[in-house]
């Protein structure tokens, strides 16, 4: 038998000492990614900051905004959610867990009793907050235990003044737009809106009555600019109160202003009253913004209820040859505004079809001029149509029947102000929090992913 030479044992020392370097560094990497699985998430306070918070540099301030008795509401709203969800997770850890629970309360009994320095039995309850300063740092604290999402938000008026809100998650633009009807003693009518804009792209669109607001405001970026408003919009449900301009586009202008109201809820029983919508066929030529550059080209678009189509170079109109330009699915329409010196666009009458998360220009929007403001409103209002459908006419039916209501509310808060301002005696605000239907708890989805990858060079939205 040979023995192997100094150089070979050389060898096979250093192999050893490589493998054992090896083995530590697997060692020190496991125990690393054990320790980070047994370490809690912590939300970071700008985390909690865009989570609660929109329009306002932190989350105390937004609260600083807010008036006693939505603090009150907010506060109450809380605790109420707070101790459903500790009696909900009580019942459940009792039916899944309760040797679990006898093996704590043993442990628990065999522990020494802290010392009682008042001389009851039970400790005091907390009394309740008296101070401003008090009800925000409450408020603070609950928000850190509640499971519902909810924002702060800051909504500017005509007038440049400002109105602070706390919405939930829960809550649709129409149930916030009572709640501002509420404080800005407003007519009530149905044309009022909600209205996002954006100074980077220099667009606006109107939320529907149905939309989730946390949800939209969800999509804004952390640094973004956008505002929100709350602006009187004649356009908002123009496709009923004037139908025939959708339904009887092709006609001249003088058969269009003579339609009675009898005719106008015929066309509207019509195209919405039926088993399915039917979409106005609207076609026409728009100018196209190429992507990238300022240039703009006129094509022959064609409107269907599941997106535009338009007319290949050297094809007919007929639906065979057809091209889908966009679906309706994940986009939402916006107007511009000053898209004639900001991208040499032939007229000012631009409107926009992009997804909500997309906050800065990409080559994934879609830019669209129309030669007059009259083409502007049938193309925007009928993807609106198209997009929404039915539920547009619902919406639409629930502002026209809560305006009423609305009205008599607000006259008699008005009289009941008059009132006690001349017996020189404030009215009690309530401060019960609105009653809100409860619904399951959101759970917000992950980023579309539609968007294809961007093209090389590109940075991704």
């Amino acid at each position: 038998m040979m023995l192997p030479c100094a150089k070979e044992i050389e060898k096979m020392d250093e192999i050893d000492t490589m493998f054992s370097h090896l083995l530590g560094e697997m060692d020190h990497l496991s125990q690393s990614l054990s320790l980070a699985a047994d370490t809690p998430e912590v939300d970071s306070p700008s985390h909690r900051q865009s989570t609660f918070s929109i329009g306002f540099t932190d989350l105390n301030e937004s609260l600083n905004e807010l008036e006693d008795h939505d603090l009150d509401a907010l506060v109450a709203d809380l605790g109420s959610k707070t101790t459903q969800d500790q009696q909900t997770s009580s019942v459940t850890h009792n039916q899944t867990a309760p040797s679990t629970i006898t093996q704590r309360s043993e442990a628990a009994a065999s522990l020494p009793l802290p010392p009682n320095t008042t001389g009851f039995s039970e400790a005091p309850q907390r009394s309740e907050p008296q101070t401003k300063a008090d009800k925000i740092k409450l408020a603070l604290e609950k928000l850190k235990e509640a499971k519902v999402r909810k924002l702060i938000v800051k909504v500017m008026m005509s007038d440049g003044s400002s109105k602070t809100l706390m919405v939930d998650e829960r809550q649709t633009v129409r149930e916030v737009l009572d709640t501002l009807f509420e404080k800005t003693h407003c007519d009530c009518s149905f044309d009022w809106s909600l209205c996002e804009t954006n100074p980077e792209l220099l667009i606006e669109r109107g939320f529907e009555d149905h939309e989730s607001l946390v949800e939209l405001l969800s999509s804004w970026t952390r640094h973004s600019e956008n505002k929100m408003y709350f602006v009187s919009r004649p356009q908002k449900y123009v496709m009923f109160t004037e139908p025939q301009l959708f339904y009887m586009w092709k006609k001249k202008k003088s058969i269009l202003n003579g339609i009675n109201e009898h005719a106008k809820q015929l066309l509207i029983k019509e195209n919405f009253g039926g088993s399915s919508l039917i979409v106005p066929n609207l076609e026409g030529t728009l100018y196209l913004k190429e992507d990238g550059k300022k240039v703009w080209k006129p094509r022959y678009f064609v409107l269907r209820a599941s997106g535009i189509y338009y007319v290949p170079k050297g094809k007919t109109k007929s639906s065979s040859d057809l091209a889908c330009f966009v679906h309706f699915e994940k986009v939402n329409v916006y107007t511009t505004n000053n898209y004639k010196q900001k991208y040499r666009a032939p007229t000012d009458f631009c409107f926009m079809l992009k997804h909500p998360c997309i906050q800065k220009e990409s080559n994934y929007i879609k830019f669209l001029c129309c030669e007059d403001e009259h083409s502007l409103l049938l193309w925007v209002n009928s993807i609106r149509i198209a997009k929404y459908g039915t539920v547009l006419y619902n919406n639409y039916q629930a502002a026209v029947k809560r305006v009423p209501i609305l009205q008599k509310l607000q006259s008699a808060r008005q009289k009941d102000g008059s009132k006690s301002h001349a017996t020189g005696i404030s009215p009690q605000l309530d401060p019960s929090p609105a009653k809100i239907t409860d619904v399951e708890d959101y759970s917000p989805e992950p980023p579309p992913d539609f968007i294809p990858p961007p093209p090389p060079g590109h940075t991704h939205i």
